[in-house]
């Protein structure tokens, strides 16, 4: 038996349902195992389909391909390294697994199901695979290798069954989607089974955007006691090589490659960027557009848009009424001239009018109030929307967490769009963002480096001008306490008792509930956006619409 063993580490971007793209990836992987002397290239959870796959995997057309696609990488890779890669598969029970195949010599030589299937934030496995018996270790070249897939390692009981059926180290292949500073959780979960265990653990992710979740890769190595080896870096594409060496002590990882991680703004931000990135790429659009207004919203998603696409392929618009303030006018200028990008100047004044001579016979009699407002976002919707249809442009929409939550935004109007970056970043947060980009730059970033938002828009107080003197305080509480409130409501599912021990006026606390509670149509028909915390909305929060429960406390 040999003393040394090489694993390569593929923390690689697949696509949902492109099964050959996925492969190919898988292949070249192997291709870079094979000339570095590997014993086996390992590759993500679910890499074959992309992840997640959803409902896609349920449809046994779509498996019967994936089975035809593993068969052929298994061919094609029979000269030279195993090659492990997840996928779904049809158990002996007749049962679809999520699952995690050994190719080696040609042909499949092990499968290994997951045990424990997530059921709870983005995860719907319950519904889309079947559990299966805890099973032991795979051999590959003499070394007998614990797989426990994903969640099966944040619970002792596979790693403690792998270990006494003679694991001789433990390899976690994972889609561990990002929220804020889940790193230090995985790093938790994964250093009490080595601890349990006694043995070796290789924590390998994927990396790269699907729908509104990211893939932060992050893969790391941990030798007996929890002490790191190996860390590789967050979201980029990374073919790793980590050395394992056997002594009388049992199996050691070598000291490898070893990435510093990035603070949780920057990660954030990140996560817009590449969130962003890949969703374009994946479904095929190259360029985007939105509504520009002058304020901070749309400056940091012009922001993240050119970072992700580069200037030449975001155009931003202008639309002015009568209650665009000269300011608001020259900061979206600046801010388009400052990132390179197109700028249009459409004015809205002769469409208004149009709509307001339609409406006047059944109007009349009646006041202006929020009805007059909403025409005005509602012609920028349909004419952003005109342009995206003529060039083929994807309209990006810009409202933050803090306005998604009480419906700060108006409905075929500024919400009309394909995508919204900062949909999972509060108003609060939003400024921390500028602030931390005007003062950062990395080289994953297509946008130019230094002060791209003007101080100006920082500063001033949010409005959306939609009426003389409109400030967004009108309307709602300062941002500050609005955001503090919806932490508690929201992302800590908390009650309006606990909003008035953190010092919060209840009244403001019933308010912002009842807004919350009524503006859920509004969320079912808002555009996806980037994942940042446990508690986004759309899978990770799903409430009805219908909801006449108010909290009594």
């Amino acid at each position: 038996m040999s003393d040394r063993f090489r694993i390569t580490l593929a923390q690689l971007n697949p696509t949902v349902g492109d099964l050959a793209g996925n492969a190919a990836k898988a292949r070249a992987a192997w291709d870079a195992a094979r000339i570095a002397g590997a014993d086996v290239v390992a590759l993500p959870e679910m890499f074959i389909t992309g992840y997640q796959a959803q409902d896609l995997i349920m449809k046994p057309a779509f498996v019967a391909a994936v089975q035809a696609e593993i068969a052929a990488l298994a061919a094609a890779c029979a000269d030279g390294p195993a090659l492990c890669i997840g996928g779904p598969s049809v158990g002996e029970d007749l049962k679809l697994h999520n699952s995690y195949f050994t190719l080696q010599g040609g042909r499949i030589a092990s499968v290994v199901h997951k045990y424990f299937l997530p059921n709870y934030n983005v995860f719907d496995e319950v519904r889309h695979f079947s559990r299966d018996m805890m099973q032991g270790p795979v051999a590959i070249n003499g070394v007998r290798i614990g797989m426990p897939i994903c969640e099966d390692a944040w619970y002792p009981d596979v790693v403690e069954a792998l270990e006494e059926s003679g694991a001789e180290f433990i390899l976690v292949p994972n889609g561990s989607p990002y929220f804020r500073d889940k790193f230090e959780t995985r790093l938790n979960h994964m250093v009490a089974r080595v601890v349990e265990s006694g043995l070796p653990l290789i924590y390998l992710n994927m990396v790269g955007g699907q729908d509104d979740q990211v893939f932060d890769g992050g893969s790391f190595v941990l030798n007996p006691g929890g002490v790191p080896a190996v860390q590789l870096p967050t979201f980029d594409e990374v073919i790793s090589h980590v050395d394992l060496e056997r002594s009388d002590a049992g199996w050691r990882a070598l000291d490898g490659d070893f990435a510093r991680h990035p603070d949780s703004m920057e990660q954030d931000y990140r996560v817009m960027v590449t969130a962003l990135r890949d969703y374009m790429a994946k479904t095929g659009f190259k360029q985007v557009l939105l509504g520009l207004s002058g304020g901070i919203d749309s400056a940091i998603v012009a922001t993240i848009a050119v970072d992700a696409l580069g200037a030449a392929n975001v155009r931003c618009v202008m639309l002015p009424s009568e209650y665009t303030s000269q300011g608001s006018l020259d900061d979206a200028k600046a801010v388009a001239e400052n990132l390179g990008c197109r700028y249009d100047f459409v004015p809205i004044g002769k469409t208004r009018d149009a709509v307001t001579e339609t409406l006047a016979p059944l109007f009349e009699g009646t006041k202006p109030d929020l009805t007059e407002e909403n025409v005005q976002s509602r012609i920028r919707g349909l004419l952003l929307m005109a342009l995206s249809n003529k060039f083929g442009e994807m309209l990006l929409t810009t409202g933050n967490k803090s306005e998604v939550a009480v419906g700060y935004a108006t409905i075929y109007g500024d919400m009309a769009g394909g995508y919204n970056p900062i949909k999972d970043m509060y108003k609060t947060r939003v400024f921390d963002a500028c602030r931390w980009r005007n003062a950062n730059h990395r080289d994953w970033m297509k946008g130019p480096e230094g002060d791209v938002i003007p101080e100006a828009i920082i500063t001033k107080p949010p409005s959306a001008e939609l009426r003389a003197d409109q400030k967004d305080s009108d309307s709602l509480p300062d941002y500050p306490v609005l955001d503090g409130i919806l932490q508690i409501l929201v992302d800590e599912d908390g009650s309006i008792a606990d909003c008035v021990a953190a010092g919060y006026d209840r009244a403001d606390a019933k308010r912002i509930e009842h807004l919350l509670y009524i503006s859920e149509y509004k969320r079912f028909q808002s555009a996806p956006g980037a994942r940042l915390s446990k508690r986004a909305f759309w899978l990770d929060r799903r409430y009805p619409i219908v909801n006449r429960w108010r909290d009594p406390s």
